[in-house]
């Protein structure tokens, strides 16, 4: 039976659909400096509306705002990046000590106490430890030269992220609500108030959601900042500060910030005393935002269950690299709001119901 002319039209945008979502697939990587640019301009982008409702002009606007957003992003790094080089400075020198530290009181204070014996070869543990600390040098130009040299797609990741992203914000924000005008122009008429009612749900879930994720991470930098200094840490800012912003990446934020604090602590408290005092401030640390900040903050913004924030750090890392983790929950929130609808549509279909 030959097709009818809307059925061959179907299955044209059908094709064409599979054949969109098989490029994102495979140009992942060359568009992860897209995507980013994408999510930054919509968190700058009322900023620079509400300048430009001032009768600022449009560029003068954009700049602003995106100076502002790197003067921040800077005043981080400044703060961040320093504690990478001394706390490896510091395992260095005081790797050896630590390891003899571990195995005279930590060791047999959990034997003891807890009743578990930790089978650890620390001699073999000091010796590949003390290999790698000795062979990793401190030249992040040579290592991101490296890195580049890996192959062309890891070269366009740092390009792209180091110098394209600004480039793209920049003129996304210049041209922000004509590119919204021609994206609503490419919808068909009879679709349209549909699909704008979506994008409203989207935007309004995505602005609580970041708005809120950001009361979160100041409260909790903030937090550990205050909890480290009282508990004898030297670098209790710094380490507070990444540990507060990390939280921005679901489970493995929080597991770094431990690891950076828990390298702290040991080297300059003790095994211990470091030990104890990090699994108390990071464990209350987790319980204030599990049972206080985020359910008051974030609330069930995205509504997304734990595996299925799982699923989406390792879907849009694969398919972006580290981009594609710190923007996993904004891009999997866009994606529950559709699969949403679609569970809607289908629990009415016909094909459901009968």
């Amino acid at each position: 039976m030959p097709l009818t002319p809307p059925q061959r039209q179907t299955l044209l945008w059908a094709a064409v659909a599979l054949a969109i979502v098989w490029a994102l697939a495979v140009l992942g990587p060359v568009l992860a400096p897209f995507a980013a640019a994408a999510i930054l301009g919509y968190v700058l982008e009322p900023g620079v509306r509400r300048l430009a409702a001032r009768r600022v002009p449009r560029i003068v606007a954009v700049l602003a705002v995106m100076l502002a957003a790197f003067a921040t992003l800077t005043a981080i790094a400044l703060i961040l990046v320093p504690i990478v080089n001394l706390e490896a400075d510091q395992l260095r020198r005081q790797f050896p000590a630590l390891l003899t530290a571990v195995s005279e009181r930590l060791l047999p204070w959990v034997r003891t106490t807890l009743g578990v014996e930790l089978p650890l070869d620390l001699s073999a543990l000091r010796q590949w430890l003390t290999q790698q600390l000795a062979d990793s040098g401190q030249d992040w130009a040579a290592a991101l030269l490296g890195y580049a040299k890996s192959g062309w797609l890891a070269a366009v990741q740092v390009l792209g992220l180091v110098f394209l992203v600004p480039v793209l914000v920049f003129y996304l924000l210049l041209d922000w609500d004509a590119l919204v005008a021609r994206c609503r122009e490419l919808v068909p008429p009879r679709w349209r108030d549909a699909t704008l009612e979506l994008a409203g749900e989207i935007d309004h879930l995505l602005g609580q959601y970041l708005r809120g994720q950001l009361l979160v991470m100041l409260a909790l930098v903030v937090w550990y900042c205050a909890a480290l200094l009282v508990a004898g840490f030297q670098l209790w800012l710094p380490i507070g500060v990444l540990t507060g912003l990390l939280i921005a990446i679901p489970y493995l934020g929080f597991a770094l910030g431990a690891l950076f604090a828990l390298l702290s602590g040991m080297l300059q408290l003790g095994p211990l005393h470091g030990l104890v005092a990090v699994a108390i401030v990071y464990g209350a640390g987790q319980a204030l935002e599990s049972t206080l900040l985020t359910p008051r903050l974030v609330g069930e913004r995205i509504g997304l269950h734990p595996l299925a924030v799982i699923l989406a750090l390792l879907a849009f890392g694969s398919l972006f690299g580290f981009v594609g983790v710190l923007l996993a929950l904004p891009l999997s929130a866009v994606v529950a709001v559709g699969l949403r609808r679609l569970h809607r549509a289908y629990l009415a279909s016909d094909f459901y119901l009968r």
